[in-house]
């Protein structure tokens, strides 16, 4: 895995990289620029923030290196803001609400905007990795709140069925959340099996933070085709034109990313 670790120092290339930043817009993050920022209640991670409002998103994604006894024990997000972690590899213990969560690789957790999301490493002395989202929750306007409230999810991809994305069976949709009212928002992974694309080029008022998992792939944003590979982050904006085709030959072309929805648009 040490292709996603960040390298210091001087690098083979001259100052090259494939990330384009177009704020407000869309982005491509590479591994190879990522820096590490120091963020209160995080000891012994590595942490970098992609996807922020100083990019254009509503939402924060974080890329987390959680060492030996590392994590975050005083408390994330919470006071109406709601939390997502996913294990891209090792094992943590996560806790909300006082009830402890054991996430191996592909394990979640989803923390309501009245809890916070705590977390520890927990996977004999070796890193972790976590892909960490927050997001401010938009409550339901004008309709009774009882029975439409987010509550706290938790789960394994391993044990979600892949269902075919928009009737096509070479493309591959995992719905992390519940499709229910109360969640103004939802996390989903998106397989494109070698060779397979999006029906069509997608424009929509939601916006996605994505994470590639596996894979590679051509992604068109804003009309612009560019190269994506495992370890990248990209983010889409509110309108922004977006489809995607797998390439190679040995593995699919997965992501892990968030979307809003749920909600109309406050004037």
């Amino acid at each position: 895995m040490g292709y996603l670790n960040q390298v210091q120092g001087y690098r083979e290339g001259l100052l090259e990289t494939r990330s384009v930043i177009k704020k407000d817009n869309y982005a491509l993050i590479t591994p190879d620029g990522l820096v590490n920022n120091v963020v209160p209640g995080f000891k012994d991670c590595d942490v970098t923030i992609l996807g922020s409002p100083r990019l254009g998103a509503r939402f924060v994604d974080y890329l987390v290196t959680v060492k030996n006894h590392g994590g975050n024990k005083t408390g994330f997000a919470g006071d109406g803001i709601q939390s997502f972690v996913y294990v891209v590899y090792g094992k943590i213990n996560a806790y909300a609400d006082g009830v402890k969560y054991e996430l191996t690789k592909g394990g979640y957790l989803y923390v309501p905007p009245h809890l916070q999301l705590t977390f520890e490493n927990n996977n004999n002395g070796e890193d972790s990795r976590l892909f960490l989202y927050k997001k401010r929750y938009q409550p339901l306007k004008g309709q009774p709140l009882k029975g439409h409230t987010p509550e706290i999810v938790t789960g394994n991809v391993n044990n979600i069925v892949q269902e075919p994305y928009e009737g096509m069976k070479e493309v591959l949709i995992q719905d992390l959340l519940p499709k229910e009212i109360g969640y103004d928002m939802n996390i989903h992974i998106l397989a494109f099996k070698p060779g397979a694309s999006h029906g069509y080029i997608e424009t929509h008022v939601q916006e996605h933070g994505a994470y590639v998992l596996s894979g590679r792939g051509m992604y068109n944003l804003d009309n612009e085709w560019i190269p994506v590979d495992k370890g990248d982050y990209i983010f889409m904006g509110a309108y922004v034109p977006q489809a995607t085709y797998a390439i190679g030959l040995d593995e699919p072309f997965s992501y892990i990313y968030s979307k809003d929805a749920n909600r109309d648009i406050d004037l």
